[in-house]
């Protein structure tokens, strides 16, 4: 057997610790060659980074994004608003911005902004660990730069193209300009709120002033709105934008802007604001404009640099000729008053449209919208949802009577009482029926009727009109004593208009961006909520309320149209709650401050209703109240209730739910008609009665 030849070489090395470089030695052979993968990966993502940002440098950046104007169109497709989109801006130097401004911009925005470049790591990591002890993503980032960039270049859509596209624009901007040249693009273009682009545009819409002669508390005001305009600015929400100016001045405060005292003095600083819309036109319908922005950006999710800039177009429901009427009611109805406020809302009770909206009785000086506030007491408008309430139960009908004097209730299983009282102490001293309450306004009948029904069954009714304010089961409740909008109201009382079919009050019709593409459409939704039959007894019954001895019989020459419904008034409100078979408007009139009423100014709101609605239907014919089937007319004797006989002294024709007519016969055999001829007598004598009364008038 030979010997195996050995190949001649380099010498094996021996090692020092044979065992041990046994062991480890793959290891260290395999992170040797994990080094080196790293280190040529490394290499590579640097030289990368490297050619990126050699490209991005000499990369040119976009066009800045060029904003469309926005329209918002009435119901004849004529434009009653243009969206601002950059027209209210006016640039200036940085060095023509107060340092008070820039300083509270960069506390609350970016307070490392000139010692990052471009991405603030720290506040990135930050802001991920609060997001993760939140389990939200509440917590942002972005720098002024990336902001910049953002509203510069790009939309806000939240997708992954946009961000990346955000990041490289961010670095081009970092490479392409100085920190201050950055910081003044963003100053001058950023959004302020009402149109006001840029801190110049700020400055003289809120205060009147340049921007270089801001003082500390106003620049911490103006640096917070941005943000939200919607719920900073000081015109929309005072205690917000005082909460946010106060977090601002902390801020300075913990940068090393200001002192303390500093902080503290400009939180209690009074600021003189510039009313809004001073100096111009407030526009045509600016309370329902705002309404239709409120509906878009809060209700419908419509981004709003989309609405601002993004070119769409918004269709409402809104008659030009129908707000007219309503601006020149309001207007002419408050004359010789300089503080008591107004407001009006009107609805198509057939479509759920609102064709009319005042907020109040100036916009420019006043932006608040009353129409919309639920902070008042509807009184005795209230009451058609009681009496309806009550037609429905089956234990009553409109000929039941209760006694008209003062009168203590007791409830609670005896452990409260209740004792209202009518409007001056008037009362009939005697028993009278649900017509005659109804006209009369008689608030002892009312909670007569609320004890016998339940407040809980009149909560029920409310509900389905569609009321949702806050209400509790208690006896004043008949009395209106819990707050309702005028909107809520007017809402309530289009349902009986409407034969008792409920339509969803809508204010947008639909939405179309640029291109013409539907990207928000209003859906019809209607729900039969209220027998018809009932809702028509109760419109025949609140018919007294402009007739001969109802509280509205004053304004009833103005109005030559069949029109029903109820006025309301307290101590500081005063309305008039009615409809005509094509439209349903609620007037409310009182004071921002709850200051009391006078006689005289309880009395404005009637006067507003009937001139709105005769100016608003004045080129349509008058309309009587379709009569639905179920309903019987009947004459009645008024003083008992009873069904009248041909030797009854006296004779009321009046309107059933068929099956509650009453059956007792007053003096003799019954002069009771069948459901067809008391329909049509009712229709002749409606026809009749109204055309004596628009001959007379």
């Amino acid at each position: 057997m030979k010997k195996q030849q050995i190949r001649p070489g380099k010498p094996r090395r021996k090692y020092a610790f044979p065992i041990i470089t046994e062991r480890f030695l793959p290891h260290v052979m395999r992170f040797k060659k994990s080094l080196r993968l790293t280190a040529a990966i490394t290499a590579v993502m640097v030289l990368g980074i490297v050619s990126m940002l050699l490209y991005l440098r000499f990369q040119s950046l976009p066009a800045t994004s060029i904003s469309q104007s926005s329209r918002m169109l009435d119901l004849q497709g004529q434009v009653i608003d243009t969206f601002h989109t950059g027209e209210n801006r006016s640039s200036v130097p940085l060095n023509d911005i107060s340092p008070y401004l820039i300083k509270a911009t960069l506390a609350i925005e970016d307070h490392r902004f000139y010692e990052h470049k471009g991405f603030d790591m720290k506040g990135m990591a930050r802001a991920v660990m609060v997001n993760v002890e939140t389990m939200s993503a509440k917590q942002g980032a972005s720098t002024l730069t990336q902001q910049l960039a953002r509203n510069l270049y790009l939309t806000h859509e939240k997708t992954w193209e946009r961000k990346l596209k955000e990041a490289m624009y961010t670095v081009q901007l970092e490479m392409n300009y100085s920190k201050d040249e950055i910081l003044g693009l963003y100053l001058n273009q950023i959004y302020y709120g009402h149109g006001a682009y840029g801190i110049e545009a700020a400055s003289q819409l809120y205060f009147k002033k340049h921007a270089s002669q801001l003082t500390l508390a106003e620049s911490a005001m103006l640096a917070g709105i941005p943000k939200g305009p919607k719920y900073y600015s000081p015109f929309m929400d005072m205690k917000n934008a005082k909460d946010r100016q106060l977090t601002i001045l902390h801020a300075m405060k913990e940068a090393g802007d200001i002192t303390e005292e500093q902080a503290d003095a400009a939180y209690k600083e009074v600021l003189t604001f510039q009313p809004l819309g001073s100096g111009e036109q407030a526009g045509f319908a600016p309370y329902f404009r705002d309404y239709i922005r409120y509906i878009a950006v809060d209700k419908l999710g419509i981004n709003e640099q989309l609405l601002n800039e993004g070119g769409v177009t918004i269709y409402t429901t809104l008659d030009p000729t129908a707000q007219r009427a309503a601006e020149d009611a309001v207007k002419n109805g408050l004359a010789g008053s300089e503080e008591q406020q107004a407001a009006l809302v009107s609805i198509d009770p057939r479509n759920g449209y609102i064709k009319a909206m005042v907020g109040g009785r100036d916009y420019k000086t006043n932006q608040y919208n009353r129409a919309l506030a639920e902070t008042r007491q509807p009184g005795s408008s209230f009451k058609p949802v009681l009496y309806l309430t009550a037609l429905h139960s089956g234990f009553m009908t409109p000929v039941t009577r209760f006694k008209s004097e003062p009168t203590a209730f007791t409830y609670d299983e005896g452990r409260k009482s209740y004792e209202p009282h009518n409007y001056n102490d008037k009362y009939f001293n005697d028993f009278i029926d649900m017509r005659t309450a109804i006209a009369s306004s008689d608030n002892i009948y009312a909670v007569n009727t609320i004890m016998t029904v339940g407040a809980d069954r009149v909560i029920e009714t409310a509900r389905k009109l569609g009321i949702t304010s806050p209400m509790n089961p208690v006896p004043s409740l008949a009395l209106g004593t819990f707050p309702v909008s005028p909107l809520q109201m007017a809402s309530a009382f289009a349902v009986i208009a409407n034969g008792g079919v409920k339509v969803e009050p809508i204010a947008i019709l639909r939405i179309t961006d640029k291109s013409g593409h539907i990207i928000y459409e209003a859906e019809r939704h209607e729900e039969q909520v209220i027998n018809p039959a009932e809702a028509y007894v109760m419109t025949s019954l609140m018919e007294s309320v402009f007739e001969g001895g109802g509280t509205a019989n004053r304004v009833s020459s103005i109005i030559k149209r069949p029109v029903a419904g109820k006025t309301g008034t307290t101590s500081t409100d005063a309305w008039l709650v009615g409809y005509t078979p094509e439209l349903t408007t609620a007037v409310w009139v009182g004071y921002d401050k709850n200051r009391k009423l006078t006689l005289t100014e309880a009395h404005r709101a009637a006067p507003i209703f009937a001139q709105y609605t005769e100016q608003a239907l004045s080129a349509i014919p008058p309309k009587i109240f379709p009569i639905p089937g179920g309903v019987v007319n009947v004459y009645v004797d008024p003083s008992s209730g009873k069904l009248a006989a041909a030797t009854c002294p006296n004779k009321r024709l009046e309107s059933f739910v068929a099956g509650t007519e009453p059956t007792e016969v007053c003096g003799g055999p019954a002069a009771k008609d069948t459901p067809a001829d008391s329909t049509a007598k009712e229709n002749n004598r409606t026809w009749w009665n109204d055309l004596k009364r628009w001959w007379k008038n």
